[in-house]
């Protein structure tokens, strides 16, 4: 199989070494306990899905066999194999598969979704690469000789962030070795129809070293293997392993559409296969003992209840009723420069910090200049990286894993497309699915917002696109609480995938703690607290919520609805995204009657809409009026004048607020401001 698509006829040696039996012998357990996963599955026992690597198991047979405590093994939907080479855990897999709860992740994770021992899977195709560069980086920076193995198919080597991880491993010389399972069928497609050119010419091409091996000849791979573990353990640097091989079964249960013959061909060609043919006494002494290791694996995970419901999320936050505080505080520096000192103080307290992203080294420091001068304090510690959002978070990923402090920057909101996976279905799932054996303290920090002219791919507030998912936290910083002390807050708490939103224009805008004239400027009592500007001495006739750099104008129009129609608005200002907590909105439209949510994003299914479901849940018919401001369905243009226009500012809120309160009603209108 040296060549795309081609199959040799090579079969094994029949005469075996004593060591090479013994490694036979965890070949042939991992595909007892394949073959009964999928009798289990035919009898309605398993849940969802099985990928087996029947056909396949000398590859994590080799791996394992030089992989010591302290390694990191990353692997992917057809995981089983490499987690009973590494693990020797057959009992936790089966009950895992079974989803009880003596399963090795409490039977949340599943058949893709493994961790043990250093042992990580997921099921995305290629995610699990950048997060094994992240785990490296972590382990080069600490004094062991701790390599990561990161295990791939060939359908892998479509996928863009894979060869972002290899540019990363290969210029930071990172201690990684990546496996290609080359089985030639992506599900059920071969692989002459995808790919173009060669495969090895691909890591090759980022300067990682080459091997290459088969599964039909085991020896050979595990020399081969064991080669490519000892460059990488000694370079600290990465490899690339490709092993030629074959899966006999169906991707996953039953849904095979290959040639019925060439599957035949490859079965007696089969290592597994020819050793018990050609060894019958050891051979059946190795199924009758796997076979019964399975059974009592099977019978004791019948016994373990199902997985239970996770008791760890937060309870529902609208009865959470605030306790305010006043928020007199003299006037401070520039936002940018709170964020910037709140970085350098604490990452003299805690060494665990890491800032990763583009252009954040000096002199540059970053678009916005929150990380300049960084790079010189803390060398080694503020990395610049490629062009690769998805690699960037997948990185911070990695870095949380092995228990540090990653703060990811994301040049420009409008790119945190390009890490969606990362962070949606790796960071946000894996303590869950892991059954609280990790804890993923990962900071992803960004710019939105526009009024800058940057036109339709550098202006949107995407953030409500990242709301609402479970065990995360959304944060949007403003310049009535000190940035500072916020992220010295967030970094003594953080222990979840956390989004911080921080708008372009504030960043030149002086932090303020002082009320307007009139008005009450206080604090909730959370430990990242909702801003409120109460009227003093009358009941408000308008809620106002907003968040973030949509503060600004709303307090420019709260003015001037104050001092020119003398209508009291009260504003309310979350930190808090989400999880959020309704207390602060739901106290303040209970003495209004009246709500008026601003955001700069699309309203549709945003952050506005979501309070205004929850209030009509929470208190149906307090709200006597509502009505929402956002941007209108339509690209943010450059021109200026015409993008000040289309984005929310003070003069829409005036005219919103004034109708709502003076006839009512907000009526429909053209301007896109709804």
């Amino acid at each position: 199989m040296s060549e795309i698509g081609t199959i040799t006829d090579e079969r094994p040696r029949a005469g075996v070494a004593g060591s090479l039996v013994a490694q036979y012998a965890k070949a042939v357990l991992i595909r007892e306990v394949e073959q009964r996963l999928l009798d289990l599955f035919a009898k309605g026992e398993l849940f969802g899905t099985v990928h087996t690597c029947i056909g396949q198991e000398w590859t994590g047979v080799a791996v394992a066999a030089h992989l010591r405590r302290g390694d990191a093994v990353f692997s992917n939907h057809r995981c089983h194999g490499h987690y009973i080479a590494l693990t020797d855990d057959v009992e936790g897999l089966i009950a895992e598969i079974m989803g009880r709860q003596t399963g090795v992740c409490g039977g949340r994770g599943g058949s893709q979704h493994l961790c043990a021992e250093g042992f990580f899977s997921n099921g995305v195709q290629g995610g699990m690469t950048p997060v094994a560069a992240g785990m490296a980086l972590a382990l080069k920076r600490s004094s062991k000789d701790s390599i990561a193995v990161a295990f791939i198919g060939d359908g892998t080597l479509g996928e863009g962030v894979l060869y972002e991880s290899f540019n990363i491993a290969s210029r930071w010389q990172l201690p990684v070795l990546i496996v290609l399972e080359n089985n030639l069928y992506a599900q059920s497609t071969f692989q002459p129809q995808t790919l173009a050119g060669e495969i090895l010419a691909r890591p090759a091409a980022f300067g990682l070293p080459t091997y290459e091996a088969n599964t039909w000849q085991p020896q050979d791979l595990l020399n081969k293997t064991g080669q490519a573990v000892e460059q990488v353990r000694r370079t600290r640097g990465p490899c690339f392993l490709r092993v030629d091989t074959y899966r006999l079964m169906a991707h996953s249960k039953g849904d095979d559409t290959r040639d019925p013959e060439e599957v035949r061909r490859q079965w007696q060609r089969d290592p597994v296969t020819v050793f018990l043919e050609s060894n019958l006494d050891d051979g059946a002494r190795m199924q009758r003992a796997a076979q019964e290791r399975v059974a009592a694996a099977v019978e004791k995970a019948r016994g373990s209840p199902f997985a239970a419901p996770s008791a760890e999320l937060p309870a529902n936050a609208a009865s959470q009723v605030p306790q305010w505080r006043s928020a007199e505080l003299p006037a401070r520096d520039r936002v940018v420069n709170c964020i910037h000192d709140a970085l350098r103080r604490n990452m003299r307290l805690d060494p665990r910090i890491v800032l990763i992203g583009e252009d954040i080294e000096g002199p540059y420091g970053g678009a916005f200049k929150v990380t300049k001068d960084l790079s010189a304090e803390f060398p080694g510690r503020v990395l610049n990286t490629p062009i690769s959002e998805a690699a960037i978070v997948g990185l911070g990923n990695g870095l949380a894993l092995a228990g540090l402090r990653p703060v990811c920057e994301i040049m420009f909101g409008d790119f945190l497309t390009l890490a969606a996976d990362q962070f949606i279905n790796h960071a946000a799932k894996f303590r869950y699915m892991y059954n609280n054996q990790v804890q993923v303290s990962l900071i992803v920090r960004t710019p939105m917002g526009g009024k800058r002219g940057y036109g339709a791919t550098h202006s949107q507030s995407l953030e409500k696109h990242f709301l609402g998912l479970p065990d995360t936290q959304v944060l949007a910083i403003h310049h009535r609480f000190d940035p500072g002390e916020f992220y010295d807050r967030l970094f003594a708490t953080v222990d979840r995938p956390t989004l911080v939103i921080e708008n372009k224009l504030l960043y030149a805008a002086r932090v303020e703690g002082r009320a307007k004239q009139g008005f009450a400027l206080e604090y909730s009592n959370d430990s990242l607290p909702t801003t409120r500007m109460r009227p003093e001495g009358t009941t408000p006739d308008l809620t106002i919520v907003c968040y973030g750099g949509t503060l600004p104008d709303v307090e420019s129009a709260v003015d001037t609805l104050f001092e020119e129609h003398e209508i009291a608005c009260e504003v309310i200002c979350p930190m808090r995204l989400y999880p959020l907590n309704l207390g602060p909105i739901l106290e303040s439209v209970m003495k209004s009657r009246r709500l008026l949510l601003v955001e700069e994003g699309l309203s549709f299914a945003a952050f506005g809409a979501e309070v205004a479901a929850q209030i009509l849940e929470e208190a149906p018919g307090v709200v006597e009026v509502m009505a929402r401001i956002g941007s209108p369905e339509h690209p943010i243009p450059s021109c200026g004048p015409l993008e000040k226009e289309l984005l929310p500012g003070a003069k829409h809120i005036i005219c919103r607020a004034c109708e709502m309160v003076l006839t009512g009603q907000p009526p429909m209108d053209t301007d896109g401001h709804r």
